[in-house]
């Protein structure tokens, strides 16, 4: 086993890249600094090229590097297990998609406020994100709208998602040349949930096609500002239109045939849930649920 002390020196010297650095943050002398080292490359093999004022790490360094990084994240996620005493303690994380994130973060500042000794950490991510991120223990549950197939992640229904058309208030929207007329407001994932739902809404429209583009964002929450204001229409996420401040200055054109998405809950598959991610997980779903009703 190799000694924590070495990996820490090494660690240390793969970030400032310089001996005497390092024996000034460790507090020991540059001769400790150069025995770990020398203690490590015994076993190792050689780990860095010694430069006059610096150091370039060689592939069994950056090998030892990353086996450093697993080492500090299985040692944040023993912490994080075995610190379950009180669930309304200490950091849950958090990754989802912006969307339904723009729902979520005012319920977990609110159980956060009620709970002050709880630390909520969420990020907006696309699915591809999350994925890594979990995987990667970075963060401990993620929200993803496709289900992975990894066996690595669990994986279990967390709440549904509907696509909306969502025009200007003040448009009378009746058909396809209104839209037409109104413009496009677009974002990353607007011409493919466009798609999606204007051929179930309007069938043999062609989709886009022809629908002049009014607009551009790629800011979930501004992505209405445009809308509200007529300068176009576009197609959002459930979840991202309720957010909106301005609900009296925009109107969701409902068709007969809607799309609706399962976001999926993904955590690690081999790690129990810590008690905080499951005290969050079973609030952020009842509120959802009492705000659908």
């Amino acid at each position: 086993m190799i000694q924590p002390q070495w990996l820490e020196t090494f660690r240390q010297l793969a970030d400032l890249g310089n001996f005497t650095r390092v024996a000034e943050r460790l507090g020991v002398t540059q001769a400790a600094i150069s025995q770990h080292i020398r203690q490590l490359e015994d076993r190792l093999g050689p780990l860095v090229i010694r430069r006059p004022r610096s150091i370039e790490l060689m592939p069994a360094g950056l090998a030892l590097l990353d086996y450093c990084r697993d080492v500090d994240r299985a040692d944040k996620a023993l912490k994080l297990r075995l610190s379950d005493v009180d669930a309304l303690e200490g950091e849950v994380s958090l990754i989802t998609p912006g969307s339904i994130g723009l729902s979520l973060y005012p319920l977990l500042l609110d159980l956060q406020q009620a709970n002050p000794g709880l630390v909520i950490r969420h990020r907006f991510a696309p699915d591809s994100e999350v994925r890594a991120a979990v995987m990667e223990s970075r963060y401990e549950i993620g929200l993803m709208s496709l289900r992975p197939d990894d066996e690595s992640l669990a994986a279990e229904p967390f709440t549904t998602e509907a696509l909306e058309l969502v025009a200007p208030a003040d448009r009378d929207v009746k058909g396809w040349k209104d839209l037409v007329q109104i413009g496009f407001i677009d974002h990353p994932d607007g011409q493919a949930m466009a798609t999606r739902l204007l051929a179930r809404q309007f069938p043999g429209a062609g989709g886009l096609k022809g629908v002049p583009v009014a607009g551009f964002s790629n800011q979930i929450g501004l992505i209405l500002e445009p809308v509200a204001r007529g300068l176009g229409f576009t197609v959002i996420p459930e979840h991202a239109r309720r957010a909106f401040a301005r609900q009296e200055a925009i109107q969701v054109v409902r068709g007969t045939d809607p799309v609706v998405d399962t976001l999926w809950l993904v955590c690690r598959a081999e790690w129990a849930l810590s008690m905080r991610a499951m005290r969050v997980v079973t609030y952020l779903r009842e509120r959802l649920d009492a705000s659908s009703r």
